[in-house]
């Protein structure tokens, strides 16, 4: 799917026999200065809903921020209020939530309404000493050829991402984030092997759009019916050269819930492949010139295995570096 973003005009978001070498890839993103003070998972969605009924009335000034707040709206850091601040006009009716209180951070997906659009976003933010420290925004505006992605993004309650995933089904922090690692890890130059493990009815969501075991999506894109390993299996990704900057701030071991961020990168250089049933396949036009996809991406993980994903990505200039990695 992501092979139509460029083209569509948009700006984005583990076999663990390798789970030793994932663990050493697989960074934490850096603690913001300040001390983490103790709050638990409604204490930081008091704070998520806070910030987005101040987004809705566009009121940055009843928010509790930091001295040293940071904001950045698709990948570019911005003074606050600025962006989505100045033009969103409502939200949509449900919020998908997930908060990790060892790190102090909670992330959201959701719908927001500007100047008539709808548009779907993800979001983290950071809490440090009872105040929002960090704010990281990914908004996947619709405008001009969409691709398949619907122009009109609607995000529904789904019980799998809202269950409380049961004791004896739970993995380690360390290990989830091994997994989380090992699918960008699966996706890069993909070739058919696997570095994490999948469900066999794992699905995945695009921007707003289901693209696995999708049947009418298959109809033009004929992977879409397969689930996620099955698509991975086939080799499908080669073009994806690089998933770098890979950050795994939010680690919700409660709900079995990953959210990440990276970078997916295209150098464009790949014309033709073979997928490992033997099809010769073109690399996509908009995978043939250089570009990269930002992303803010959620992995469900249950009995050690990823369940479904959800992601939000905008394409963004090649090799474009993040605002939140100090080089």
């Amino acid at each position: 799917m992501r092979s139509f973003v460029v083209r569509a005009g948009v700006c984005l978001g583990v076999i663990v026999a390798a789970a030793a070498m994932l663990g050493g890839a697989a960074k934490s993103a850096p603690a913001a200065q300040g001390t983490l003070a103790a709050c638990d998972r409604q204490c930081l969605y008091g704070f998520l809903d806070q910030y987005l009924a101040a987004l809705k009335a566009k009121d940055a000034s009843r928010l509790p921020l930091a001295r040293h707040f940071r904001y950045s709206e698709n990948n570019v850091m911005m003074k606050f209020p600025d962006g989505v601040w100045g033009t969103a006009t409502g939200l949509g009716d449900y919020i998908l939530k997930t908060a990790d209180a060892m790190t102090g951070e909670v992330g959201a997906y959701g719908i927001v309404q500007e100047s008539g659009n709808s548009s779907i976003f993800a979001l983290r933010l950071k809490v440090v000493d009872s105040k929002i420290a960090e704010a990281e925004t990914v908004i996947r505006r619709a405008g001009g050829d969409t691709g398949p992605f619907p122009s009109k993004p609607t995000l529904e309650s789904n019980p799998v991402f809202e269950e409380i995933v049961p004791a004896a089904e739970r993995s380690p922090r360390e290990r989830m984030i091994a997994l989380a690692d090992g699918y960008f890890s699966t996706l890069q130059l993909n070739d058919g092997a696997l570095f994490t493990q999948f469900y066999d009815d794992c699905d995945r969501w695009e921007n707003g759009l289901l693209t696995t075991h999708n049947a009418d999506l298959a109809k033009t894109i004929a992977t879409a019916n397969l689930g996620c390993a099955q698509q991975f299996k086939l080799g499908n990704y080669r073009y994806d050269d690089r998933v770098r900057d890979r950050r795994f701030f939010l680690v919700d071991e409660e709900r079995g819930m990953v959210m990440s961020a990276g970078f997916i990168d295209h150098a464009g250089r790949l014309e033709n492949y073979t997928l490992t049933d033997g099809r010769a396949v073109t690399t996509p036009a908009a995978m043939r010139i250089p570009n990269s996809l930002c992303f803010l991406e959620m992995f469900k993980i249950r009995g050690g295995k990823i369940q479904k994903i959800e992601s939000v990505f905008i394409a963004v200039p090649y090799n474009m570096p993040s605002p939140w990695i100090e080089n």
